[in-house]
């Protein structure tokens, strides 16, 4: 339960209570579940629509988010997971492979953070490892050379920041995975689908298009590291996050990102498979207006897409 939510979750408790008691055939109370499920729905359609940055980054960590896995399991078909970087280990923060999107043959990579503490150590909280950027490499490089478009679902707070991921070249890898990302010449559609933290999401985000749900975050640094470094207190975080424009709407305007994608009411944690279908809807579409460019014009356009970058600002 999230603090702000408070008053709702009570009224969701108080609707299951009922449900409980009508369910046992003694008493029909329909009409009251049904008043208090529109009463529900009200006051949270009203706190949504007023989230502070704060607020949001604590919708984007909501640990029932869909995660990348899930997007795998739901919209693609004879998903075909790869391994291993060919020069290391294999990354479990970092998973991709071949599959089928709505019929048509692609590369997918992603963040998976898992939903359990065993599938989080396991995939290490979604934080990749030099191995992992450069398996994503390979992967890109793979559906470069047989023609395949890449679709990239961005969820870390950021990449791995322990001494033995810098002592194999960690920023080395990721700045390679970003050149990647710019120099192959099939379509590459990326979306932050929950938290997008520094170079560790950017290293497989810098796509021909950049989708963003909602109540996503999309910054250079986690709020609570800013604020450590500019008050020497995490305890202004809500402040930081403001200061960072994370949230969606913010990066929408400073031409960061291509396009938001609507969340159902309450966050996509509410109702996960409605939005990763909404979510498969608008990267197929995105698909669709790059897929047709020739590899020339496609990878122009991309360079040209981040050199502008910058030069726009919120007023």
């Amino acid at each position: 339960m999230l603090d702000f939510e408070k008053s709702v979750t009570e009224l969701e408790a108080k609707i299951e209570e009922l449900r409980h008691i009508s369910d046992g055939g003694r008493v029909n109370i329909a009409n009251e579940i049904s008043t208090l499920q529109d009463k529900a729905e009200r006051q949270l359609r009203g706190i949504y629509n007023k989230l502070t940055p704060a607020q949001k980054v604590q919708v984007a960590r909501h640990p029932d988010r869909p995660h990348c896995q899930d997007y795998i399991n739901q919209l693609i078909e004879e998903f075909t997971p790869l391994a291993g970087d060919r020069n290391f280990a294999e990354d479990e923060a970092i998973i991709g492979g071949l599959g089928r999107f709505n019929g048509r043959p692609c590369v997918i990579i992603g963040h998976e953070r898992g939903h359990d503490t065993e599938s989080r150590i396991k995939h290490n909280f979604g934080m990749a490892k030099p191995e992992g950027y450069r398996k994503a490499q390979r992967l890109m490089n793979l559906a470069d050379r047989f023609g395949l478009p890449i679709i990239t679902l961005v969820d870390t707070a950021g990449a791995f920041p322990g001494v033995d991921a810098e002592a194999r070249g960690q920023a080395e890898a990721i700045a390679r995975s970003i050149e990647t990302c710019l120099s192959v010449s099939v379509p590459l559609i990326a979306c932050v689908i929950g938290e997008g933290g520094s170079g560790g999401a950017i290293a497989i985000a810098a796509g021909d298009r950049v989708l963003m749900l909602e109540h996503a975050i999309y910054s250079v640094i986690s709020p609570e590291g800013c604020a450590s470094i500019l008050w020497r207190s995490a305890a202004n975080a809500a402040e930081a996050a403001a200061a960072l424009r994370l949230t969606a709407q913010d990066l929408l305007q400073l031409g960061i990102i291509d396009q938001i994608i609507a969340e159902p009411i309450g966050g996509a944690h509410r109702k996960r498979s409605e939005a990763i279908a909404k979510v498969g809807e608008v990267i197929n579409k995105a698909l669709n207006d790059v897929i047709k460019l020739d590899k020339k014009t496609l990878v122009a356009q991309r360079h040209e897409k981040y050199l502008n970058m910058g030069k726009k600002s919120i007023q």
